[in-house]
């Protein structure tokens, strides 16, 4: 029983992505790296008048990946209790097949025994390629992207908010203003979506466009708005971005109420600054004193504490 412990241990170890200093943990990403490629190579392939032998060849490429993959997705699944250590066996493999992964792992499965069926099936098949993402995403260049994006999520999401109402909004105003004119363009409250989409992302299909006087000036008004409303999510990110790339490089946290703020208060006037007892070392008092925090305040030592170590 130790000895089945100890080799769904080492498995564990080896298909975990990022494992640097692991030989066989890095072996396994250059091999799931090339894997990919190989097979997104032959899906790319498959798309050009090729000869029969090749295409073939081809098909067997991806069966080999795909059964690949399959055993990578066998793995992940036993070790599921492994990396989430906490919940209990079900519940950890309930909480891998319903993650990011799980999901890429059986959407990159699921084609397979759909190739000759539906087209949106063997559509599935481009999701291979979001294995790559998983690859990437324990190095710090991608982690940089990721915790841009997770920082200044509510913000991204408040303007994409706005973008979507002035979307609505503009279609409505252009089928009312459009319809009487174009009854067999602008049909529908979807015809002006569609309108409005291509002229405030920048598009310009030119297969919609309005014919009338007002309609021409409520589209100049709404493309200029939308100009400038396109262009906040791209400056909320670009802002976190050096603000995350400050961080790297000074090891300091910019924000209102960071770790400095927080963790290491001032003393007052009528205190005395905190001493060590006699028999605590210091390393001891900095984890009484972390324990003693509340949770905010814990994870904010925990992120400096791994910047200082990173450095």
């Amino acid at each position: 029983m130790e000895k089945y412990k100890r080799v769904k241990k080492r498995i564990f170890d080896i298909i975990q992505i990022g494992q640097r200093g692991d030989f066989a943990s890095l072996s396994f990403d250059i091999f799931l790296v090339v894997i990919i490629i190989l097979n997104i190579i032959s899906l790319v392939l498959e798309t050009f008048p090729l000869p029969a032998g090749l295409l073939s060849f081809l098909h067997i490429i991806e069966i080999v990946t795909i059964c690949l993959f399959g055993a990578e997705y066998i793995l992940r699944i036993w070790t599921a209790n492994l990396l989430y250590p906490a919940e209990s066996r079900g519940k950890a493999v309930l909480k891998f097949l319903i993650s990011f992964d799980g999901i890429i792992d059986l959407l990159s499965i699921v084609p397979a025994f759909f190739l000759t069926g539906f087209s949106a099936f063997r559509m599935l098949r481009v999701v291979r390629i979001f294995h790559l993402f998983r690859i990437n995403a324990t190095y710090d260049s991608f982690n940089v992207i990721t915790t841009v994006l997770h920082k200044k999520r509510k913000q991204i999401l408040s303007s994409v908010f706005i973008i979507l109402i002035l979307m609505l909004a503009s279609s409505l105003c252009m089928y009312s203003v459009e319809n009487p004119s174009q009854p067999e363009v602008f049909t529908n409250a979807f015809s002006g979506l569609w309108w409005s989409v291509s002229t405030i992302l920048t598009v310009g299909y030119g297969d919609i466009y309005p014919v009338t006087v007002l309609g021409k000036i409520l589209a100049i008004v709404i493309a200029i708005l939308g100009v400038g409303v396109v262009a906040i999510p791209t400056g909320i990110i670009s802002a976190g971005f050096v603000e995350q790339h400050n961080i790297l490089e000074t090891g300091e946290v910019p924000n209102k109420g960071s770790l400095k703020e927080v963790a290491v208060p001032k003393p007052s006037e009528n205190t005395q600054p905190p001493i060590l007892d006699k028999n605590e070392n210091l390393c001891e008092r900095i984890l009484r004193d972390r324990a003693a925090c509340d949770p905010e305040t814990r994870n904010k030592f925990d992120r400096y504490l791994a910047e200082l170590l990173k450095d």
